[in-house]
């Protein structure tokens, strides 16, 4: 029986030809290409967007933070914001990575 096995891998060569591994790896390649141009792409998108919104705050901006705290910038830093919010006028210092919106529109020049 052994010697039957070899004999059929003799046969076909040993190996799998091109067409079988394009046969075979085509629809993984389809299906990275898909999940490339609907989840990867639009993501990093979405990232640059925020990080240049984050980049271009100011003061007076209104603000809305991951955790849902809505605010007005006091100050800016390098890497953190402080929002003055509530109605007694508090000031909270967060991340700019915490800066979920900027509801202020700025005109363009």
């Amino acid at each position: 029986m052994f010697d039957s096995i070899m004999m059929l891998s003799a046969n076909n060569g040993g190996g799998a030809s091109g067409a079988d591994l394009l046969v075979t790896f085509l629809p993984l390649v389809i299906v990275l290409v898909i999940f490339y141009f609907f989840l990867i792409r639009p993501q990093k998108k979405k990232e640059r967007k925020d990080a240049e919104m984050r980049k271009n705050l100011q003061v007076g901006d209104e603000v809305v933070t991951v955790g849902g705290v809505v605010g007005i910038v006091f100050s800016v830093k390098e890497d953190t914001v402080v929002v003055e919010t509530g109605g007694d006028r508090s000031k909270i210092r967060v991340k700019k990575w915490a800066i979920a919106q900027n509801l202020t529109i700025h005109e363009e020049e």
